[in-house]
C-alpha cells in the first residue's frame, strides 16, 4: 500500500514520518541538527547537514514502512535563510536561522519603513524574518552580491533548499514566501518596492507556487516520487489540525507557544500587535491567518527543573502542581527574554509575585503552568478582537499539550473547550495532507479522520475566572519595563 512521506525539517532536528491512508503514522525517523553559534546572538545551521540528515531519515523511515510513497511533503522551520550557487548547488554561507539576531541594528534603521512593510507583508520589521538575513549574506560574503545580480546565486527558505536538492527546481510556496518580508500578500508576488528597500536582486528568488501541487519529481528513493506539498511548520500544523474555517484556532505548546487563527480569504491586519500571514494556497484559493507567539511556555518548566531544581524531570510538574488546591495567590510571569505578542516588551523580566510564608514549591509550579495558559489567553483575546470572530474551541498540540492540568486550566481561563487530538504530530500530518490532496491520494481533507483524544470543557465559575485574570494582569503590569532605564 502506498504512503505519504512527510519531511519535517525543524530547528533542532530533521525528521521523516510516513503516513498511511487513515492518517496514522507507519514509521518515524529523526536525527539531531548541529547548532552553530559563531558569535553571541548568531545562530546558524550547515545547509549540507540539513540536506544529508533529511535524506538519511527519509530512507530510514521508508525502509521501516516498506513500499513506495505516493508523494513527498515538506514542513519546515520558517524564515531560516540559505543562499547557494546555481551551478554547483553548494551554499555560499551557512543557513542563518530564524532565531538569529545579527541584523537587529539593521532593522532598527528600517523602523521608519515599518508601516510600508506591514501594509504589504503583514509583518513587523524584525531580524526574525528572512529579508535582512539575506541582505547580510549579500553584503558580507565576498563577491556574493555581484554573483547574485548576475543570476548565479539562488535564495530560499529551507523548503526551497530541500526541493532544489530533491528535484532541481527553484520554488517555494506562499506560506513560506509570506515570512520573508519580501512578498506582497495581497498580489501574491515578490514586491519590487520591498526588494529595493532591502536591496535584494529579484534574479535570486524562487518561483512562488501553491501549497498543494506537484513541484517536480525526485529519483533519490529508487523510483520517481512527486514532491507535492509544502507549508511552513506552523501553517502546516494549522492545516493538520483541520482549522480550515475562519475563526478556528490552534495553539502549539512547545518551548514557546505559536497560535494561529484562520481568518479566511481576506487578510486581517492586527491592531493588537499580532502578525498577518498566508496560511496556504490550494487550487487558486488563498487563505490567511493571524499569528501570535509566546516566548516562554514549556521553557518555564525546564527552568523549574534546571534553574530552581524543584523537579527532576519535566513530567513531574503536573503532579507537583496538583498537590495543592490552587496557586495560593502566587503569579509567575516568565518574561525571561521579554514578552512577545501581544505585549512586545523586550524590557520585561521574569517575576514571581504574591508570595507568603505559606508559599511552597508546589504553588510556584502551579503558577508556572498557569502562566502558560494566561499568556495564551492574552494572545487569543487579541485574535478575537482583531478578527471579530468569537472563539468556539481551541485545538492544541505540542509537548506541553499532554499536560492534563494545563489543558483544563486553559479551557477554564478561556471559557471555551480545548481539544487535544489523538495524534499530536499535526505539523507533519498537515504537510502530508497537502501533498496527498495534490496527487489524489485523498480526495479531500475530510477523508482523513482527525480523532480527538480528549476534550477539556470549561468548569470554572466566571467570578473565579475574572479574579484570576485580574491578578495575572496586575503581575504582568509589574513585570513590564523592568529592565528599562530609570
Amino acid at each position: 500500500m502506498k504512503h505519504i512521506l512527510a519531511l519535517d525539517q525543524g530547528t533542532s532536528s530533521s525528521r521523516a514520518l510516513v503516513f498511511d491512508h487513515s492518517g496514522a503514522i507507519r514509521a518515524v525517523a529523526q536525527k539531531e541538527l548541529t547548532q552553530l553559534f559563531p558569535q553571541p546572538a548568531w545562530v546558524e545551521h550547515d545547509p549540507l547537514e540539513i540536506w544529508r540528515t533529511q535524506v538519511e531519515v527519509a530512507r530510514e523511515a521508508l525502509g521501516r514502512a516498506g513500499g513506495t510513497p505516493a508523494a513527498i511533503a515538506i514542513a519546515n522551520q520558517r524564515e531560516t535563510t540559505v543562499v547557494w550557487d546555481r551551478k554547483t548547488g553548494l551554499p555560499v554561507y551557512n543557513a542563518i536561522v530564524w532565531q538569529d539576531r545579527r541584523t537587529a541594528e539593521d532593522c532598527d534603521r528600517l523602523k521608519a519603513d515599518g508601516a510600508l512593510v506591514k501594509s504589504k507583508t503583514g509583518l513587523v520589521v524584525d531580524p526574525y524574518f528572512s529579508a535582512t538575513k539575506l541582505r547580510w549574506i549579500l553584503d558580507n560574503v565576498p563577491d556574493a552580491r555581484r554573483r547574485a545580480e548576475a543570476g548565479d546565486l539562488a535564495f530560499g527558505t529551507i523548503d526551497s533548499w530541500l526541493v532544489w536538492n530533491l528535484t532541481g527546481r527553484h520554488v517555494t510556496d506562499v506560506s513560506n514566501a509570506s515570512r520573508t518580508m519580501l512578498f506582497n500578500i495581497h498580489t501574491g508576488e515578490w514586491d519590487e518596492e520591498l526588494l529595493a528597500l532591502f536591496n535584494v536582486p529579484k534574479a535570486m528568488l524562487p518561483a512562488v507556487r501553491s501549497s498543494s501541487e506537484i513541484y517536480g519529481e525526485t529519483n533519490l528513493f529508487q523510483k520517481p516520487i512527486p514532491v507535492a506539498g509544502i507549508a511552513g511548520d506552523q501553517q502546516a500544523a494549522l492545516f493538520g489540525q483541520a482549522c480550515t474555517r475562519p475563526g478556528m484556532v490552534k495553539n502549539t505548546y512547545g518551548t514557546g507557544c505559536f497560535m494561529l487563527m484562520n481568518t479566511g480569504e481576506k487578510p486581517v491586519f492586527s491592531h493588537n500587535n499580532l502578525l498577518t500571514t498566508i496560511a496556504w494556497k490550494i487550487g487558486g484559493r488563498v487563505e490567511y491567518a493571524l499569528e501570535g507567539s509566546v516566548f516562554i511556555a514549556g521553557a518555564v518548566v525546564q527552568w523549574l527543573r534546571d534553574g530552581l531544581g524543584i523537579i527532576r524531570s519535566s513530567a513531574e510538574v503536573e503532579q507537583l502542581a496538583r498537590s495543592v488546591p490552587d496557586s495560593g495567590g502566587v503569579y509567575f510571569v516568565p518574561a525571561f527574554s521579554g514578552l512577545g505578542a501581544p505585549h512586545w516588551d523586550p524590557y520585561a523580566r521574569g517575576l514571581v509575585g504574591g508570595l507568603s510564608r505559606g508559599s511552597s514549591a508546589a504553588h510556584i509550579a502551579r503558577a508556572a503552568l498557569e502562566s502558560i495558559a494566561f499568556q495564551s489567553a492574552d494572545v487569543l483575546e487579541a485574535m478575537v478582537k482583531d478578527s471579530g470572530i468569537g472563539l468556539l474551541e481551541l485545538r492544541v498540540d505540542g509537548g506541553a499539550a499532554a499536560n492534563d492540568y494545563l489543558m483544563q486550566f486553559q479551557a477554564d481561563i478561556l471559557n471555551v473547550p480545548v481539544v487535544r487530538p489523538a495524534m499530536l504530530e499535526t505539523t507533519a500530518l498537515g504537510a502530508a495532507c497537502l501533498a496527498g490532496l495534490a496527487v489524489g491520494y485523498w480526495k479531500d481533507q475530510a477523508e482523513i479522520a482527525l480523532r480527538t483524544e480528549k476534550r477539556f470543557e470549561p468548569q470554572m465559575e466566571s467570578s473565579r475566572r475574572n479574579a484570576l485574570r485580574a491578578g495575572w494582569l496586575r503581575a504582568l503590569d509589574r513585570a513590564k519595563s523592568w529592565a528599562a532605564s530609570p
